[in-house]
């Protein structure tokens, strides 16, 4: 096998677009709607936000229109996410719906399950987490210990999930969990469900970060029955599920954007008065984040054809990431700044920021070092 990331042009209708989700997010701006920030994919929380980029039309961009979607490409999605992040708007709530669980109910949902659940993602007034890592099996998902169990006319369940971000805020999670006895196969025996998080038996348990936020979970599962109608897919094909899934959660523009607003802050901090040195750097910035943004647009285009990029987009997530932590550190070192949790200065915020969320960009969606075990499998290297 080898790495496809064939070069992809964005139509210019895409363009039209984003001059509109520019339009809008400087009007957001102008009323004060919200502040710029780093990460705002994981840390910026906002409903009403995100209501109105679904009345905007902006969620559930590629789905059909039969579910409450509005039929366009993953091109049009991916010019409407990236300006959003480009903008450090607060997207969080929707994010992990739009981007993997809406996808995943749409290609495995039963029809009475993208009837109930894709108008509601699409129009901002239903959200979701993921259910995916666990103590003990983090990016090694085929090591997950949560059980299903059959009852009459469903399921029981019970185990741990942790890193479920917003879980405490959302409405459900698509939970990935054992519903057989392990075997030598240990990617056999897994099945998908769509669970309620307030469902009786679940109780969430926040983990903070170290600037105190609390995005992330822990969510415990004790005895908790859900119906038959909770089912995604066919039982026992968990994994090919969940595989096809971190192929949309490992390749967007959130895998390099999240301090792309420190770097515009900079940029505004220095303005012609940069010299030759800080120009260097900033070009050699420039040009990772160009090549990167190439890779994570031919990926979205792949799966706008219908294909599975899984290596590609693990390549992506691992490149990505790493130029988001590097992207702090050279900043860093161009110019003074004291960051400052919630300072005035905008590029001292915006780096207070980046440093306390930077531990976990290479470790959410898969670690790096599984990510590269992935990438040297799918090239035939082990």
């Amino acid at each position: 096998m080898s790495v496809s990331l064939a070069p992809a042009v964005l139509p210019a209708s895409s363009e039209v677009l984003r001059a509109e989700v520019r339009q809008f997010l400087s009007e957001e701006l102008a009323a004060k709607r919200f502040v710029p920030g780093c990460d705002k994919w994981l840390g910026g929380f906002d409903l009403e936000f995100s209501k109105r980029l679904g009345d905007q039309g902006w969620l559930g961009m590629t789905w059909p229109q039969a579910y409450g979607g509005h039929g366009r490409s993953a091109l049009d999605r991916y010019v409407v996410t990236e300006e959003l992040l480009a903008a450090g708007a607060p997207v969080a709530a929707h994010w992990v719906g739009d981007r993997q669980s809406g996808p995943s109910l749409l290609r495995y949902g039963t029809e009475a399950q993208k009837l109930d659940f894709l108008p509601r993602m699409a129009s901002g007034d239903h959200f979701f987490a993921i259910g995916m890592s666990e103590p003990g099996s983090g990016s090694d998902l085929a090591s997950v210990r949560t059980r299903a169990d059959r009852i009459d006319g469903g399921w029981r369940i019970n185990g741990r999930k942790i890193w479920c971000s917003s879980a405490h805020r959302v409405d459900s999670f698509i939970l990935l969990c054992r519903s057989e006895s392990p075997t030598e196969d240990r990617h056999a025996g897994l099945t998908q469900f769509v669970v309620d998080l307030r469902a009786p038996g679940i109780t969430i348990r926040p983990i903070h970060l170290l600037s105190g936020e609390h995005h992330f979970n822990e969510v415990i599962m004790d005895n908790v029955e859900i119906s038959d109608d909770c089912l995604l897919g066919e039982v026992g094909s968990g994994w090919a599920q969940v595989t096809s899934e971190l192929a949309y959660e490992r390749s967007g523009p959130e895998r390099f954007l999240s301090t792309f607003p420190a770097l515009v802050a900079l940029l505004q901090r220095l303005g012609k008065a940069a010299d030759r040195g800080q120009k260097v750097a900033i070009g050699r910035l420039a040009a990772q984040l160009r090549a990167l943004r190439g890779m994570s647009v031919s990926v979205a285009s792949a799966l706008d054809r219908g294909d599975a990029p899984n290596v590609e987009a693990a390549l992506v997530k691992d490149l990505g990431t790493r130029f988001e932590g590097d992207l702090v550190e050279q900043i860093r070192l161009l110019v003074e700044t004291e960051p400052e949790y919630g300072a005035e200065d905008e590029l001292n915020r915006l780096l207070a920021e980046s440093f306390l969320h930077m531990p976990g960009f290479t470790l959410r969606g898969g670690t790096n070092e599984i990510l590269r075990g992935v990438v040297a499998r799918g090239l035939g290297l082990r």
